[in-house]
């Protein structure tokens, strides 16, 4: 402020009176109330600017602005609380320092020394020089010098959300009661500025993930399989929740539980298959059916499973939420962070993966129900068509074969009777090739059942042969017989079927499917056995399906007569 010189020509009188120091306090007094009025404007308009800004980034930038003109601070910083004893701050925005000088610096403070006592004790505190102070920790190297401090904590309604840190007042002055009335009146209204940015966040992150809980059906019908439908659903709770690596554990109970699909990672899916799942938190859930959230994985007992996982990052904080539906819990699907990125995680409501997860498994379980009825259909198909060749176009190839016989024999031309006779076996061969198809019709998919399919294969042929054949069935049938070996197994039953029918004349057949070393198949009737001059065509291929896999076909008498097929080839178990 400009100073008054005195007035020679006034009297000396008014001048040994203190009139000049009078007239100088109230210029001061004009002044400081005139300086108290423009911060008090310039905190108002703050407050407007900041509370017109949804985005959390953002804002907490601005206050932080705000807050060193108002207190005419060169360096200002805002620290928001985290939840772990090692980081008490978890976010550090600063003003001040140029990006030059935080490179140098290096890592940014994160809640200890000073910083730290206010985080423990939220109560504005001023200090002449932060040096001096007992909880003063230093400063890293190519920190710039800081004295003065102003410190007072941001609160959102009763709980505090961070602190303001003010330091080096401008001319190398003290930060005064007053700029610590100004601060706190900036904090209180940055609290509700905060509360209503996160309110938007949050608004706007169910609205994504609401938006991804309705899409997910039409997600997982383009996959091709249960494998990529799962990491359909592991990819995109990890792009949602911006978590660094999600993962979905699955199972036929919580006692079998393995890692299916990894998000966020490299993993080697053969070693995938042989991590224990016994001390997980995935086993927990899925065994409970509640979610669960933990603060960091590397601590927490339930989680040393993943301790043992190579490739994976360090863990810190995890939601783990049950995958599955009403009807049951398939297992579990997980999202974690990185203790670096532990932010993220305060950010994200466990029921929105909760659900997301539950209407994940739902749509997978319909998605399965409608192949299943597709497969279904198929097989309700080709029975109708096996039916049809059988019932109908057999039966008549099998006529027309019986009127050619009776005409082959009313004829005396032996040339005549030679045609009839090739004619005959064309038509023998043709209700075979029929025959075969019928089987092939009744052969497995990939997803079919072994057992249930020879079942009704021997069941079917019951039609033909006019009685039912024994079936017995030894050993791990669904296990073992893979599905390389499935047609090979069905077509060698459907031929040996089809011989009995056609020409043993039996009156009893048993068929014995067995698996141990070797998957085993004997067939056995009472009829007439084989004739010396029989042809061998469907014999040679029952040999040569043996042979291919290393195994062996042999064909005898039976025990008590008739004919004994015994077909085997090593078993591998898939």
């Amino acid at each position: 402020m400009q100073q008054i010189a005195p007035d020679p020509d006034r009297p000396t009188g008014l001048r040994d009176s203190g009139f000049d120091e009078l007239l100088l306090e109230v210029a001061e007094r004009v002044q400081g109330a005139r300086d108290e009025r423009a911060r008090w404007e310039l905190l108002l308009d703050a407050v407007v600017t900041i509370g017109a800004d949804l985005s959390l980034d953002r804002l907490l930038s601005r206050i932080v602005t705000a807050a060193s003109r108002l207190a005419g601070a060169d360096y200002a910083a805002l620290g928001v609380i985290g939840q772990s004893v090692e980081h008490p701050l978890r976010t550090f925005v600063h003003h001040g320092v140029t990006e030059d000088q935080v490179v140098e610096i290096g890592e940014l403070p994160t809640g200890h020394g000073l910083l730290g006592l206010i985080v423990d004790h939220p109560e504005p505190l001023r200090l002449h020089d932060i040096a001096e102070h007992p909880a003063s920790s230093g400063f890293p190297p190519h920190h710039p010098p800081m004295g003065s401090f102003l410190g007072v904590p941001v609160r959102i309604r009763d709980l505090v959300f961070g602190n303001l840190y003010l330091t080096e007042k401008a001319n190398g002055e003290d930060f005064t009661e007053q700029d610590e009335r100004i601060v706190v009146a900036l904090a209180a209204a940055a609290g509700v500025a905060i509360e209503n940015a996160r309110l938007y966040e949050q608004a706007e992150q169910r609205q994504r993930w609401l938006e991804a809980t309705a899409e997910i059906n039409g997600l997982l019908v383009r996959s091709s399989s249960d494998q990529d439908a799962l990491q359909v659903v592991a990819d995109r709770v990890r792009d949602l929740s911006g978590a660094d690596l999600s993962w979905v554990v699955a199972g036929p109970d919580d006692a079998h539980l393995r890692i299916e699909v990894v998000s966020g990672a490299e993993v080697d899916r053969d070693a995938m298959a042989s991590w224990s799942m016994d001390r997980s938190l995935a086993r927990e859930v899925a065994r409970s059916g509640k979610p669960l959230t933990v603060t960091d994985m590397a601590s927490d007992p339930r989680a040393t499973t993943m301790d043992v996982i190579a490739g994976w990052p360090v863990l810190g904080p995890a939601i783990v939420v049950p995958f599955g539906h009403g009807v049951g819990v398939e297992g579990a699907l997980a999202i974690a962070w990185t203790p670096a990125n532990a932010s993220g995680f305060v950010g994200v409501d466990a029921a929105l993966p909760a659900s997301f997860a539950e209407q994940a498994a739902l749509a997978l379980q319909v998605i399965r129900s409608r192949a299943d009825q597709q497969q279904l259909a198929v097989f309700q198909d080709r029975d109708r068509i096996g039916r049809d060749l059988h019932d109908l176009v057999i039966q008549r190839l099998f006529a027309v074969g019986l009127g050619l016989e009776s005409v082959a024999r009313l004829t005396d031309k032996p040339a005549v009777a030679e045609r009839l006779g090739l004619a005959i076996d064309d038509l023998d061969a043709t209700i075979k090739d029929i025959r075969r198809t019928i089987f092939a019709l009744g052969a497995l998919d990939e997803a079919a059942d072994i057992q249930a399919e020879v079942t009704r294969m021997v069941e079917r042929s019951a039609a033909t042969l006019g009685f039912r054949p024994t079936l017995t069935f030894e050993g791990p049938i669904r296990s073992l017989i893979n599905d390389a070996t499935a047609p090979e197994v069905l077509a060698v039953l459907g031929e040996a079927l089809s011989n009995a029918a056609r020409h043993a004349h039996a009156s009893a057949v048993t068929v014995v499917l067995s698996v141990g070393q070797d998957v085993s198949l004997e067939i056995t009737d009472d009829g007439a056995g084989i004739s010396p001059g029989a042809v061998e065509s469907g014999l040679r291929n029952m040999r040569h399906r043996a042979q291919k896999h290393g195994g062996a076909c042999v064909i005898g008498p039976g025990p008590s007569g008739g004919t004994t097929v015994h077909w085997s080839i090593p078993a591998a178990a898939e």
